[in-house]
Protein backbone atom coordinates (compact mmCIF):
# COMPACT_ATOMS: atom_id res chain seq x y z
CA UNK A 1 0.00 0.00 0.00
CA UNK A 2 1.44 3.38 -0.93
CA UNK A 3 1.12 6.06 1.64
CA UNK A 4 3.56 8.74 -0.35
CA UNK A 5 1.58 12.36 -0.01
CA UNK A 6 0.41 14.24 -2.73
CA UNK A 7 1.62 17.62 -3.87
CA UNK A 8 -0.84 19.56 -2.28
CA UNK A 9 -0.72 16.94 1.13
CA UNK A 10 3.51 17.74 1.04
CA UNK A 11 2.65 22.05 1.00
CA UNK A 12 -0.04 21.46 3.98
CA UNK A 13 3.09 19.97 6.07
CA UNK A 14 5.60 22.67 4.21
CA UNK A 15 3.34 25.23 5.56
CA UNK A 16 2.17 23.89 9.06
CA UNK A 17 6.18 23.56 9.51
CA UNK A 18 7.17 26.78 8.65
CA UNK A 19 4.50 28.51 10.49
CA UNK A 20 5.55 26.53 13.97
CA UNK A 21 9.13 27.13 13.36
CA UNK A 22 8.53 30.46 13.35
CA UNK A 23 7.07 31.16 16.28
CA UNK A 24 7.41 28.44 18.55
CA UNK A 25 10.03 27.60 20.83
CA UNK A 26 10.19 26.20 24.28
CA UNK A 27 10.63 30.01 25.81
CA UNK A 28 7.15 30.70 24.11
CA UNK A 29 5.35 27.44 25.17
CA UNK A 30 6.32 28.47 28.67
CA UNK A 31 5.31 31.75 28.80
CA UNK A 32 1.75 31.22 27.12
CA UNK A 33 1.37 28.17 29.75
CA UNK A 34 1.84 30.35 32.76
CA UNK A 35 -1.52 32.24 31.15
CA UNK A 36 -4.73 31.94 32.05
CA UNK A 37 -6.45 30.03 29.47
CA UNK A 38 -2.64 28.48 28.14
CA UNK A 39 -3.58 29.19 24.44
CA UNK A 40 -0.95 30.52 22.17
CA UNK A 41 -3.33 33.26 20.12
CA UNK A 42 -0.66 34.67 18.19
CA UNK A 43 0.02 31.68 16.87
CA UNK A 44 -3.40 30.63 16.19
CA UNK A 45 -3.82 33.99 14.00
CA UNK A 46 -0.78 32.80 12.25
CA UNK A 47 -2.50 29.38 11.31
CA UNK A 48 -5.31 31.28 9.83
CA UNK A 49 -3.44 33.67 7.99
CA UNK A 50 -1.93 30.86 6.78
CA UNK A 51 -5.37 29.00 5.37
CA UNK A 52 -4.72 25.72 7.60
CA UNK A 53 -7.49 26.40 10.04
CA UNK A 54 -9.31 25.80 7.39
CA UNK A 55 -8.28 22.79 5.73
CA UNK A 56 -11.25 20.58 5.95
CA UNK A 57 -13.68 22.97 5.88
CA UNK A 58 -15.79 23.05 2.31
CA UNK A 59 -15.04 25.41 0.54
CA UNK A 60 -18.56 26.83 0.30
CA UNK A 61 -17.42 28.18 4.09
CA UNK A 62 -14.22 29.02 2.91
CA UNK A 63 -12.41 26.37 3.39
CA UNK A 64 -10.01 24.05 1.72
CA UNK A 65 -12.33 21.13 1.27
CA UNK A 66 -9.48 18.36 1.98
CA UNK A 67 -10.03 15.92 4.52
CA UNK A 68 -8.46 14.43 8.10
CA UNK A 69 -5.41 12.96 6.21
CA UNK A 70 -4.76 17.18 5.56
CA UNK A 71 -5.60 17.63 9.41
CA UNK A 72 -3.32 15.00 10.82
CA UNK A 73 -0.18 15.82 8.55
CA UNK A 74 -1.20 19.70 11.01
CA UNK A 75 -1.66 17.86 14.13
CA UNK A 76 2.21 15.95 13.51
CA UNK A 77 3.42 19.01 13.14
CA UNK A 78 2.20 20.35 16.32
CA UNK A 79 3.10 17.53 18.12
CA UNK A 80 6.84 17.79 16.86
CA UNK A 81 6.23 21.45 18.60
CA UNK A 82 3.76 20.26 21.48
CA UNK A 83 2.22 24.17 20.92
CA UNK A 84 -0.42 24.88 23.19
CA UNK A 85 -3.22 25.57 20.52
CA UNK A 86 -6.63 23.74 20.64
CA UNK A 87 -6.12 22.38 17.15
CA UNK A 88 -7.50 19.04 17.70
CA UNK A 89 -10.32 20.18 19.68
CA UNK A 90 -12.11 22.65 17.06
CA UNK A 91 -10.73 21.48 14.07
CA UNK A 92 -10.93 17.24 14.68
CA UNK A 93 -13.90 16.87 17.72
CA UNK A 94 -16.00 20.34 16.53
CA UNK A 95 -15.43 22.04 12.61
CA UNK A 96 -15.52 18.24 11.07
CA UNK A 97 -18.53 16.69 12.43
CA UNK A 98 -20.21 19.94 11.77
CA UNK A 99 -19.34 19.64 8.20
CA UNK A 100 -19.96 16.24 8.08
CA UNK A 101 -23.09 15.94 9.34
CA UNK A 102 -24.68 19.55 10.57
CA UNK A 103 -27.36 21.08 8.64
CA UNK A 104 -26.35 23.50 6.25
CA UNK A 105 -27.66 26.68 8.60
CA UNK A 106 -25.78 25.07 11.28
CA UNK A 107 -22.72 24.70 9.47
CA UNK A 108 -23.02 28.12 7.96
CA UNK A 109 -23.21 29.98 11.60
CA UNK A 110 -20.15 28.16 12.70
CA UNK A 111 -17.96 27.22 9.83
CA UNK A 112 -16.45 30.58 8.91
CA UNK A 113 -15.66 31.95 12.13
CA UNK A 114 -13.28 28.76 12.69
CA UNK A 115 -11.89 29.40 9.47
CA UNK A 116 -11.20 32.78 9.70
CA UNK A 117 -9.83 31.71 13.64
CA UNK A 118 -12.48 33.85 15.40
CA UNK A 119 -13.99 30.59 16.49
CA UNK A 120 -12.68 27.87 19.21
CA UNK A 121 -15.25 24.46 19.05
CA UNK A 122 -14.75 21.48 21.14
CA UNK A 123 -16.76 18.34 21.58
CA UNK A 124 -17.46 16.46 25.28
CA UNK A 125 -16.52 12.76 24.07
CA UNK A 126 -14.72 11.42 27.07
CA UNK A 127 -18.02 9.47 28.41
CA UNK A 128 -18.78 8.01 25.18
CA UNK A 129 -15.07 6.75 24.49
CA UNK A 130 -14.51 5.56 28.00
CA UNK A 131 -17.77 3.86 28.93
CA UNK A 132 -18.11 -0.09 28.35
CA UNK A 133 -21.60 0.28 26.37
CA UNK A 134 -20.22 3.48 24.28
CA UNK A 135 -22.85 4.84 25.22
CA UNK A 136 -23.16 8.95 26.25
CA UNK A 137 -23.34 9.35 29.95
CA UNK A 138 -25.06 12.67 29.05
CA UNK A 139 -29.15 12.62 29.55
CA UNK A 140 -31.39 14.11 26.66
CA UNK A 141 -35.45 14.99 27.30
CA UNK A 142 -37.57 15.96 24.69
CA UNK A 143 -38.71 19.50 25.34
CA UNK A 144 -40.95 20.51 22.74
CA UNK A 145 -39.19 20.71 19.51
CA UNK A 146 -35.82 20.77 21.16
CA UNK A 147 -34.21 19.23 23.62
CA UNK A 148 -32.56 19.34 27.83
CA UNK A 149 -29.57 17.82 28.55
CA UNK A 150 -28.36 16.69 31.94
CA UNK A 151 -25.28 15.46 33.40
CA UNK A 152 -21.83 15.56 33.54
CA UNK A 153 -18.96 15.17 30.74
CA UNK A 154 -15.07 15.22 31.97
CA UNK A 155 -12.76 16.63 30.79
CA UNK A 156 -13.95 18.75 27.64
CA UNK A 157 -10.68 19.93 25.77
CA UNK A 158 -10.42 23.63 25.86
CA UNK A 159 -14.21 24.03 27.20
CA UNK A 160 -13.32 27.38 28.35
CA UNK A 161 -12.32 28.96 25.36
CA UNK A 162 -15.27 27.59 23.24
CA UNK A 163 -17.69 29.12 21.82
CA UNK A 164 -19.95 26.33 21.26
CA UNK A 165 -19.86 22.29 22.52
CA UNK A 166 -20.48 19.22 20.65
CA UNK A 167 -21.97 17.00 23.32
CA UNK A 168 -23.46 13.59 22.26
CA UNK A 169 -26.64 12.36 24.64
CA UNK A 170 -28.85 9.24 24.94
CA UNK A 171 -32.67 9.80 24.74
CA UNK A 172 -35.49 7.87 27.27
CA UNK A 173 -35.61 5.87 23.67
CA UNK A 174 -32.20 4.83 23.62
CA UNK A 175 -31.35 6.55 20.39
CA UNK A 176 -28.06 9.13 20.50
CA UNK A 177 -28.13 12.84 19.28
CA UNK A 178 -25.32 14.67 18.56
CA UNK A 179 -26.07 19.14 19.39
CA UNK A 180 -24.34 21.98 20.27
CA UNK A 181 -24.17 23.48 23.53
CA UNK A 182 -23.27 26.95 25.06
CA UNK A 183 -20.74 26.56 27.75
CA UNK A 184 -21.81 29.49 29.16
CA UNK A 185 -25.72 29.48 27.97
CA UNK A 186 -28.29 28.46 30.92
CA UNK A 187 -28.35 24.93 32.80
CA UNK A 188 -24.36 24.76 31.64
CA UNK A 189 -21.25 25.19 33.87
CA UNK A 190 -17.71 24.60 33.74
CA UNK A 191 -15.17 23.09 36.38
CA UNK A 192 -11.61 24.31 35.71
CA UNK A 193 -9.41 21.09 35.45
CA UNK A 194 -5.49 21.05 34.38
CA UNK A 195 -4.84 18.03 32.54
CA UNK A 196 -1.38 16.36 32.20
CA UNK A 197 -0.09 18.37 29.54
CA UNK A 198 -1.03 21.61 31.35
CA UNK A 199 -3.83 22.16 28.87
CA UNK A 200 -7.13 23.58 30.51
CA UNK A 201 -9.97 20.86 30.02
CA UNK A 202 -12.64 21.73 32.49
CA UNK A 203 -15.29 19.32 33.31
CA UNK A 204 -19.15 19.90 31.80
CA UNK A 205 -22.15 20.06 34.19
CA UNK A 206 -25.44 19.92 32.45
CA UNK A 207 -28.80 20.46 34.40
CA UNK A 208 -31.34 20.60 32.28
CA UNK A 209 -29.48 22.51 29.59
CA UNK A 210 -31.41 23.42 26.62
CA UNK A 211 -30.96 23.02 23.19
CA UNK A 212 -33.11 24.10 20.43
CA UNK A 213 -33.86 22.09 17.04
CA UNK A 214 -31.81 24.72 15.34
CA UNK A 215 -28.59 23.41 17.63
CA UNK A 216 -28.72 19.68 16.57
CA UNK A 217 -26.31 18.19 14.41
CA UNK A 218 -27.47 14.72 14.17
CA UNK A 219 -30.74 13.52 15.28
CA UNK A 220 -31.91 10.18 16.92
CA UNK A 221 -31.87 8.67 13.42
CA UNK A 222 -28.24 9.08 12.61
CA UNK A 223 -26.63 10.39 15.97
CA UNK A 224 -25.37 7.04 16.83
CA UNK A 225 -23.60 6.52 13.25
CA UNK A 226 -22.34 10.41 13.50
CA UNK A 227 -20.69 9.80 17.41
CA UNK A 228 -18.77 6.86 15.83
CA UNK A 229 -17.77 8.36 13.09
CA UNK A 230 -16.93 11.59 14.80
CA UNK A 231 -14.75 9.08 17.64
CA UNK A 232 -12.97 7.81 15.10
CA UNK A 233 -11.71 11.01 13.73
CA UNK A 234 -10.25 11.82 17.55
CA UNK A 235 -8.73 8.70 17.86
CA UNK A 236 -6.80 9.01 14.66
CA UNK A 237 -6.07 12.66 15.44
CA UNK A 238 -4.70 11.70 18.88
CA UNK A 239 -2.41 9.31 16.80
CA UNK A 240 -0.53 12.18 14.46
CA UNK A 241 -0.16 14.08 17.64
CA UNK A 242 1.37 11.30 19.13
CA UNK A 243 3.45 10.95 16.08
CA UNK A 244 4.73 14.22 16.06
CA UNK A 245 5.69 14.54 19.61
CA UNK A 246 7.33 10.85 19.69
CA UNK A 247 9.42 12.16 16.68
CA UNK A 248 10.66 15.34 18.44
CA UNK A 249 11.76 13.86 20.99
CA UNK A 250 14.06 11.02 19.84
CA UNK A 251 15.04 13.98 17.50
CA UNK A 252 16.15 15.99 20.59
CA UNK A 253 17.23 12.72 22.64
CA UNK A 254 19.47 11.60 19.70
CA UNK A 255 21.19 15.45 19.54
CA UNK A 256 21.64 15.06 23.36
CA UNK A 257 23.54 12.16 22.90
CA UNK A 258 26.19 13.25 20.23
CA UNK A 259 26.50 15.66 22.14
CA UNK A 260 27.00 14.91 25.71
CA UNK A 261 30.21 12.90 26.88
CA UNK A 262 31.25 10.41 29.35
CA UNK A 263 34.42 8.20 29.78
CA UNK A 264 35.96 10.57 27.23
CA UNK A 265 33.42 9.44 24.61
CA UNK A 266 29.78 10.81 23.49
CA UNK A 267 26.82 8.66 24.90
CA UNK A 268 25.49 7.94 21.36
CA UNK A 269 28.29 5.23 21.12
CA UNK A 270 27.26 3.26 24.34
CA UNK A 271 25.37 -0.21 23.29
CA UNK A 272 22.59 0.45 25.52
CA UNK A 273 21.98 3.74 24.32
CA UNK A 274 22.04 2.91 20.94
CA UNK A 275 19.80 -0.04 20.94
CA UNK A 276 17.32 2.32 23.22
CA UNK A 277 16.81 4.69 20.65
CA UNK A 278 16.19 2.41 18.15
CA UNK A 279 13.65 0.66 19.73
CA UNK A 280 11.71 4.02 20.20
CA UNK A 281 12.59 5.07 16.09
CA UNK A 282 11.02 1.25 15.56
CA UNK A 283 8.03 2.23 17.41
CA UNK A 284 7.76 5.40 15.68
CA UNK A 285 7.88 3.62 12.23
CA UNK A 286 4.77 1.39 13.61
CA UNK A 287 2.59 4.11 15.49
CA UNK A 288 2.87 6.07 11.95
CA UNK A 289 2.26 3.63 9.13
CA UNK A 290 -0.90 2.42 11.34
CA UNK A 291 -1.95 6.19 11.78
CA UNK A 292 -1.73 6.47 7.88
CA UNK A 293 -3.82 3.51 7.62
CA UNK A 294 -6.49 4.52 9.86
CA UNK A 295 -6.72 8.46 8.10
CA UNK A 296 -6.68 6.74 4.67
CA UNK A 297 -9.64 4.84 5.59
CA UNK A 298 -11.73 7.71 7.17
CA UNK A 299 -11.06 9.79 3.91
CA UNK A 300 -11.66 7.30 1.58
CA UNK A 301 -15.31 6.35 3.00
CA UNK A 302 -13.75 2.70 3.96
CA UNK A 303 -14.50 0.88 7.08
CA UNK A 304 -12.16 1.72 9.86
CA UNK A 305 -13.27 1.04 13.31
CA UNK A 306 -10.70 -1.65 13.53
CA UNK A 307 -7.51 0.69 12.25
CA UNK A 308 -8.30 3.34 13.90
CA UNK A 309 -8.53 1.32 17.54
CA UNK A 310 -5.00 0.15 15.82
CA UNK A 311 -3.45 3.44 15.18
CA UNK A 312 -5.00 4.83 18.44
CA UNK A 313 -3.61 1.75 20.54
CA UNK A 314 -0.06 1.82 18.69
CA UNK A 315 -0.12 5.74 19.67
CA UNK A 316 -1.04 5.06 23.32
CA UNK A 317 1.24 1.88 23.95
CA UNK A 318 4.30 2.46 22.10
CA UNK A 319 3.77 6.50 21.93
CA UNK A 320 4.00 6.51 26.14
CA UNK A 321 7.28 3.79 25.73
CA UNK A 322 9.13 6.69 23.53
CA UNK A 323 8.64 9.31 25.27
CA UNK A 324 9.56 7.22 28.23
CA UNK A 325 12.86 6.06 26.27
CA UNK A 326 13.42 9.74 25.49
CA UNK A 327 13.19 10.85 29.04
CA UNK A 328 15.55 8.27 30.81
CA UNK A 329 17.63 8.57 28.18
CA UNK A 330 18.74 12.23 28.76
CA UNK A 331 19.59 11.04 32.38
CA UNK A 332 19.44 13.48 34.98
CA UNK A 333 18.09 15.95 32.98
CA UNK A 334 15.17 14.18 31.83
CA UNK A 335 13.93 14.51 35.80
CA UNK A 336 14.20 18.03 35.14
CA UNK A 337 10.27 19.35 35.02
CA UNK A 338 12.09 23.10 33.12
CA UNK A 339 13.93 20.61 30.81
CA UNK A 340 12.06 20.76 27.37
CA UNK A 341 12.19 16.99 27.14
CA UNK A 342 9.80 16.83 29.93
CA UNK A 343 7.18 18.23 28.46
CA UNK A 344 7.33 15.89 25.35
CA UNK A 345 7.07 13.01 27.89
CA UNK A 346 3.68 14.94 29.54
CA UNK A 347 2.22 15.29 26.21
CA UNK A 348 2.76 11.70 25.39
CA UNK A 349 1.39 10.44 28.44
CA UNK A 350 -1.48 12.67 27.82
CA UNK A 351 -2.73 11.31 24.58
CA UNK A 352 -1.85 7.65 25.56
CA UNK A 353 -4.88 8.14 28.31
CA UNK A 354 -6.85 10.71 26.29
CA UNK A 355 -10.64 9.32 25.15
CA UNK A 356 -9.53 6.08 26.11
CA UNK A 357 -6.00 4.28 27.16
CA UNK A 358 -4.66 1.39 25.35
CA UNK A 359 -6.43 -1.55 27.91
CA UNK A 360 -9.84 0.04 26.47
CA UNK A 361 -8.59 0.37 23.18
CA UNK A 362 -7.78 -3.35 22.71
CA UNK A 363 -11.26 -4.26 24.33
CA UNK A 364 -13.23 -2.34 22.13
CA UNK A 365 -10.80 -4.56 19.16
CA UNK A 366 -11.51 -7.73 20.95
CA UNK A 367 -15.31 -6.97 21.10
CA UNK A 368 -15.04 -6.08 17.40
CA UNK A 369 -13.46 -9.32 16.81
CA UNK A 370 -15.63 -11.24 18.74
CA UNK A 371 -18.81 -9.78 17.37
CA UNK A 372 -17.50 -10.10 13.85
CA UNK A 373 -16.86 -14.19 14.65
CA UNK A 374 -20.47 -14.40 16.05
CA UNK A 375 -21.97 -13.13 13.07
CA UNK A 376 -19.95 -15.59 10.60
CA UNK A 377 -21.14 -17.83 13.18
CA UNK A 378 -24.64 -17.07 12.45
Amino acid sequence: MDFTFSEEQLAVAEVADGVFDGLVDPDRVREVEHTDDRVDRELWAALAAADLLGLAAPEAHGGGGLGLTELCLLLEAQGRRVAPVPLWSTLVLGALPLARFAPAALADRWLPGVVAGDTFLTAALSGSANSVSGRPVVRADADGDGWRLTGTEPAVPQAHVAARVLVPAATAAGDVILVLVDPAGPGASLERAITTNREVHPHLHLDGAPVAVADVVAGPGGGAAALAWTLQAAWTGLAAMSVGVCESALAQTAAYLNERRQFERPLSTFQGTMLRAADAAIDIEAMRVTLWQAAWRMDTGRPAAEAVAVAKWQAADRGQRVVHATQHLHGGMGADITYPIHRYFLWGKQIELLLGGPSRQLARLGHDIANRVKAKVA
